[in-house]
Parts: structure tokens; sequence; C-alpha cells
């Protein structure tokens, strides 16, 4: 399996290289996407959200995940693992989720239009230091039901993210893989103790990025990560999109709120 190397947003070239990217590998990232004054502003906007709390929220304790507080009424245990309904809480981040730069970027990885889903991700991660949960690995669209598993998720870094504070890491090409059901635990994550699985692992990158950079990735691609050792709390807003004509399964999660079309 073959890695891409980040993007400039900026390079002409940099659409036909991601599509590339993208098939070959299940994600891309394209450096500089957002500019350093607007991130400053996302990032002032969501340190407000978090002193004092302003919910809905989602609590490490209430995942589950190894390393999270074990109640919510334990030490630890209301702190916050992501600040949920971004789009309606942050309105400079809604504006640039729906923007044409970014619309023009997911063509692609969608060939054509894009909807920005309502249900799904729509939120800032808010991993912190000292509380901070590992996620194991797993694909996203074990959540999602649509007519096609080919959603794409954003995530945009408010900060510096790498190996001290808990930076996804994913398996290139993994988005191609039919793994059997028995690859998986009772809650789908990939199960470490089988031979072929831990192949698969040691062939996983570390996504590293700069406050700006976008990573593009499949909902099929295998990612995890780990806690957040550093001191600094560590800041991530992701977003899911879909292609216009791959709708969501009546009466699921992922048809509870209509798609947004991009500016």
């Amino acid at each position: 399996m073959q890695c891409n190397e980040p993007l400039a947003a900026s390079d002409p070239q940099a659409r036909r290289l991601a599509a590339a990217a993208f098939a070959r590998d299940g994600f891309f990232v394209l450096s500089g996407l957002v500019d350093a004054d607007l991130v400053r502003s996302l990032r002032q906007s969501v340190l407000k959200a978090l002193k004092p709390l302003l919910g809905p929220v989602e609590y490490e304790a209430e995942v589950g995940y190894p390393g999270a507080p074990a109640a919510v009424d334990r030490a630890g245990g209301r702190t916050p693992r992501r600040l949920l309904h971004a789009l309606a809480r942050f309105p400079k981040l809604a504006e640039w989720a729906q923007s044409p730069v970014l619309g023009d970027a997911l063509k692609a990885c969608l060939n054509g239009p894009a909807l920005l889903s309502q249900c799904h991700h729509n939120c800032v991660m808010t991993k912190h230091p000292g509380y901070s949960s590992a996620t194991l690995w797993h694909q996203d669209i074990r959540y999602w039901s649509f007519d096609r598993p080919e959603l794409v998720s954003v995530w945009l870094a408010l900060g510096d993210e790498g190996a001290r504070n808990g930076a996804l890491r994913i398996i290139p090409g993994s988005h191609r893989l039919e793994l059997d059901r028995g690859r998986f635990d009772r809650d789908l994550f990939l199960r470490t103790d089988q031979a072929d699985n831990k192949a698969l692992v040691r062939a996983a990158r570390e996504v590293s990025l700069a406050p700006g950079d976008a990573l593009f990735f499949h909902c099929r691609a295998l990612h995890a990560a780990g806690v957040n050792r550093s001191d600094a709390v560590k800041l991530s807003c992701v977003f899911t999109y879909h292609a216009a004509d791959n709708r969501p399964i009546p009466g699921t999660r992922s048809d509870r709120y209509p798609g947004l079309r991009l500016a």
C-alpha cells in the first residue's frame, strides 16, 4: 500500500492529485486550507464554549473508550469529548463547512456536488490532557445508513496534531477491503488478536497536521487515535459529506435532519 504526502491547498494540481490519493489510499491532506486568521477566530470561539462549558456535549465517560473516566460522577467524568451540533453553534465554522473551496475539494472524492450531513460528526473534537481516551480501530460507516457506503469526512485541525496529543492514524487502502464480520468485535472495532488484522495495523500511517490543515478520509477507511499526553487541549472540527444522489435510508438516524447544499 502506498502513502500520499500532504498537498498544498494552493497547488493548481491539488484536486487531481487528491483524487488519485483518495482512490488509492482512502484519504489525503490539504495543507493550509484555512488561513491563520480564520483558524485563530474559530479556536477562540471553541475555547469560549469550553469555559464555561456550553452544551450540548458528549463526555469522555459516556463513550467508554480505553482511558476514559469510569462514569460521569467520577474524577474527570465531565471532561468533554465532543461539542455537538457545531453547525448551529459556530456560525463562522458553518460558513466554512459549506464554502465553495471545500465543495471543490470534495468533488475530487465524490465526483459531483456534495451535501453536508447534519446527522453525523457535525462536531468539534476536544481531546483534553489527563482524561482523554483512545479510539480503537474502526470504520465510520458502522454508524451510518446510506444507499452507498461512499461518504467523506473532513477533519480540520485548529492546532498542531501529532503522536503526543493523539493524532489520527489511518490504514492506507483499507477503504477498498472487504473484511469478514469476524474480524471485528461486538462493537465493530477491529480485533487486534488476529494475525491478519495485526498485519493491517502495522501498515498504519500517523496523520500529523498543522493548524489549518484538513484531512479528508473515506467512511470505510480504518482509523484510530491515541490519548492526549500533551498539556494542552487538542481541537479538531469534523464534518461528513455525501453525494447528492447518495440518500440516507428512511427512518434511520442518518435521515433525521436534511443534508445541506454547499455554497
